[in-house]
C-alpha cells in the first residue's frame, strides 16, 4: 500500500486524475481544489459539470474548511460510523475548486474510513474528489473488475491496492443537511 499511496500522491500534487479504492466503490479521483483536474473528471465520465462531484476527506474537523457545516453534522457522521457510508451535502462549499460546487454553492462530502483513500487525504492534506469509475449514465462498478478499459485507460495511475477484492460495494446514502438542522434523503 505505502508505493500505491506515494505514487497517486505524486499523481495528485502535480493536477493528475487517479483511479482508487474508497469505502464504497472505486472512484476516479483529483485534488477537490485543482479547477483543472476537476475539469477533466468531469470530461472523463462525459457529465455535465451542472452536477456536482462527490468530495472525500478523512475526518469530520476537515469539513469546517470547506463547507458551511451545522453542530448536527458532528452527530450524523458519528451515527453513521464505518458500517454505513454517508454523503452529506452542505450548503456554502469553500475553498474548492469552483467547478466541483453544485450550481447552489453546495457540496457533498463523505468521510471515509477506508485506510487507503483517508490515508491519501492525511497526506494530500486536502480532499479528493471520489466519483464513481463509469461514465455517467452507465451502472457503477461493483468492484475494481467491472471498470471499463475506456475510463481505465483515461487515469494517470491506477492504485494496485485491492484490485483484487471482488466484494461487491455500493454507493453511498446519500442527504442534504441543512444550517437549521432539517434533512432531505437524496439516495437512501
Amino acid at each position: 500500500m505505502e508505493e500505491d499511496l506515494k505514487a497517486a500522491l505524486e499523481v495528485l500534487k502535480k493536477g493528475g486524475v487517479i483511479l482508487y479504492p474508497t469505502d464504497t466503490i472505486w472512484g476516479i479521483g483529483c485534488d477537490a481544489t485543482n479547477e483543472a483536474a476537476v475539469k477533466r473528471v468531469y470530461e472523463i465520465k462525459q457529465r455535465d459539470d451542472s452536477k456536482a462531484l462527490i468530495t472525500l476527506t478523512d475526518n469530520p474537523v476537515a469539513i469546517e474548511r470547506i463547507a458551511d457545516m451545522p453542530e448536527v453534522a458532528y452527530s450524523v457522521i458519528e451515527a453513521c460510523g464505518e458500517e454505513q457510508p454517508m454523503t452529506i451535502i452542505y450548503d456554502g462549499g469553500r475553498n474548492l475548486a469552483p467547478n466541483l460546487l453544485a450550481e447552489d454553492g453546495s457540496i457533498g462530502i463523505r468521510v471515509t474510513h477506508e485506510a487507503f483513500s483517508a490515508e491519501l487525504c492525511r497526506r494530500l492534506r486536502r480532499p479528493l474528489v471520489s466519483t464513481s469509475a463509469n461514465i455517467s449514465g452507465q451502472p457503477s462498478p461493483k468492484s475494481f473488475a467491472d471498470i471499463t478499459e475506456d475510463v481505465k485507460s483515461q487515469m494517470d495511475y491506477i492504485v494496485k491496492y485491492r484490485q483484487n477484492d471482488n466484494t461487491p460495494h455500493k454507493p453511498s446514502k446519500i442527504i442534504k443537511l441543512k444550517a437549521n438542522g432539517a434533512v432531505t434523503i437524496i439516495r437512501g
